[in-house]
């Protein structure tokens, strides 16, 4: 682990792109997944799971997705992307460690002048000046606390843990969450199960294609995807992207919307207006926040779990980088179409902050 420059804890697509960025940099990573394989979370999402971008705009630097550059792919497609792109990772000299496992990050490496300390879950402790924190948010799901729910004899569970429809044929399934997630995997059960969407506010639609292209076309040539998030407002929920199918659903009544139900009561569902309904199954759509215990004992997240952080560099520690956060500096930043973007941003600002602290410690 000599010369190393950074290290990169995550092995999904921002990691893989904070990675290649740094090798182009003439920068020396190490990158550190915990499971056995470079891909992320995509393995462990649920079966049918589709891009919304087309493979043309959901790119990694450095490596095009192939096929069709109009089609939208599958999830097996992605991983088997990420674990190439893996493969031409080490061929370029990174090195790349799976079943590596942070458990802590700690200020004062002994080795590196002042840096960073790296614990892994094995005992291992790695130093480098600089960390770049790119793990994802696919294990910290979102949980909100439904009312009743302690004593609901059906079962909880998070779209994290949704693989397939079939283990729920001929169940009452209530999705709650008004997301393109949400709204895919309700569309799904409905073939099978009885299913209705609970929602705060009602479904934002937003065509897929407009004028015989798809809506990332119009992302890309007005800049959209490219605004800095100062001048967005981040929605409440995000739009559900749809050629048609989800909303002809509503309409047909394959699938209902109800607003969101006031509490649950054994085995039934209490709506606002009173009326109840037998459930069988809640299935909680409802999101991710950032998964960075590692970094509890650093100082560098605020009250909730969130990093401090401006557009990707932490505001606590110079050397600390984040990447794959949602909204980090626009609307593309958690995306594989946006997170390339990010990471050469960062990647700049990382290496001109470690390049002053060397000259100050005369390195």
């Amino acid at each position: 682990m000599c010369g190393v420059d950074i290290i990169v804890i995550g092995g999904g697509q921002s990691g893989l792109a904070a990675a290649r960025t740094l090798l182009d940099a003439g920068l020396t990573p190490v990158l550190l997944e915990a499971t056995e394989q470079a891909t992320g979370s995509w393995p462990r999402y649920y079966d049918s799971l589709t891009l919304f971008s087309p493979a043309r705009y959901s790119s990694l630097p450095g490596m095009a997705f192939p096929g069709n550059p109009d089609r939208y792919p599958h999830r097996d497609e992605v991983v088997d992307y990420l674990a190439r792109y893996a493969r031409a990772l080490r061929r370029s000299g990174a090195e790349i460690r799976t079943g590596a496992r942070v458990v802590a990050v700690e200020a004062g490496g002994k080795t590196n002048g002042g840096g960073f300390a790296v614990r892994l879950a094995d005992g291992t402790t790695l130093s480098a000046p600089g960390v770049i924190s790119a793990g994802g948010s696919f294990a910290n799901p979102y949980l909100p606390r439904l009312e009743g729910q302690a004593g609901f004899t059906g079962r909880i569970l998070h779209a994290a843990a949704y693989t397939s429809p079939e283990p729920y044929a001929g169940k009452r399934i209530i999705v709650v969450g008004a997301g393109n997630s949400a709204v895919q995997i309700a569309h799904e059960l409905a073939r099978l199960a009885t299913v209705t969407l609970a929602t705060r506010e009602p479904i934002r639609f937003v065509d897929q294609r407009l004028l015989g292209k798809d809506l990332h076309f119009w992302f890309d040539v007005t800049g959209f995807d490219r605004l800095p998030a100062r001048l967005v407002t981040a929605p409440p929920t995000v739009p559900v992207l749809d050629e048609g199918i989800y909303r002809q659903a509503l309409r047909d009544g394959l699938l209902k919307r109800r607003p969101m139900f006031t509490r649950l009561d054994g085995d039934t569902v209490v709506w606002a207006d009173g009326s109840r309904r037998h459930v069988d199954v809640v299935l909680l759509a409802t999101g991710y926040r950032p998964h960075l215990r590692y970094l509890d004992g650093l100082g560098a997240l605020d009250e909730r779990g969130h990093p401090r952080h401006d557009r990707g560099l932490s505001t606590t520690h110079p050397g600390l980088g984040f990447l794959g956060l949602e909204w980090q500096r626009n609307p593309a930043s958690n995306t594989l179409r946006g997170v390339g973007r990010d990471a050469r941003h960062l990647v700049r600002r990382l290496r001109s902050r470690l390049g002053a602290r060397r000259s100050r410690v005369g390195v």
